[in-house]
């Protein structure tokens, strides 16, 4: 084959996933938005402090959590989705299934996902009692559910709902400004490169995919 078009068909290639990754991302970061000013618009200090993008050391890799929100009723560790079409989820498959105008595309079960971030938390946080941390994943975007929505996944309506039915109080609020205490002094700073060693972390646990 022609070298010249070997070349091209490289960096077509190259341009269309760099693309995909960038939509991806650009579709995150506006679910994340829509998640933040949500909580923040019902939920204050000094009960409630959201901490977002988060990146933690963790074992020999890093863990990027969306976001922590430290309160009175608990430490919510939520992973957020902001996709739209049909959602086929199965609590106990390692992978979900979306479909969007008869295409169908898999992606990493969120339990999963956050399960690992929770984890993380905990072990940063090993003052707090285990069940004080909690997972929560939530839908931001118009994503229908097809299937039943598994245990501590919401939308966005749901998990308000959700955060104002915790009434328990389970941390002090010296234990709560400790925590996000605890939280900003482990966090990597917030830069590219912290990103690119994150998916670099990614690609080594689940290979280029």
């Amino acid at each position: 084959m022609n070298p010249i078009y070997l070349t091209l068909l490289s960096l077509s290639i190259g341009f269309t996933l760099g693309y995909s990754a960038h939509r991806v991302y650009s579709s995150q970061n506006r679910g994340e938005l829509l998640v933040r000013k949500a909580i923040k618009k019902h939920f204050h200090s000094p009960n409630y402090h959201l901490l977002n993008h988060i990146t933690l050391k963790h074992g020999k890799s890093t863990t990027q959590i969306d976001h922590i929100l430290v309160s009175s009723y608990g430490v919510f560790v939520i992973e957020t989705k902001n996709y739209k079409g049909w959602i086929f989820a199965n609590p106990k498959h390692e992978t979900w299934t979306q479909v969007l105008f008869k295409a169908k595309f898999k992606f990493q079960n969120p339990i999963y996902q956050n399960h690992r971030h929770v984890v993380a938390v905990r072990e940063l946080l090993d003052f707090l009692p285990q069940e004080a941390i909690k997972s929560v994943v939530v839908f931001s975007g118009d994503a229908e559910f097809k299937t039943d929505m598994p245990s501590n996944v919401f939308t966005l309506p749901m998990l308000i709902d959700y955060l104002n039915s915790c009434t328990e109080e389970l941390l002090s609020l010296n234990r709560v400004q400790f925590s996000v205490g605890r939280i900003e002094t482990a966090r990597l700073e917030i830069s590219e490169m912290t990103d690119v060693e994150h998916v670099k972390a990614l690609q080594k646990r689940y290979g280029h995919k």
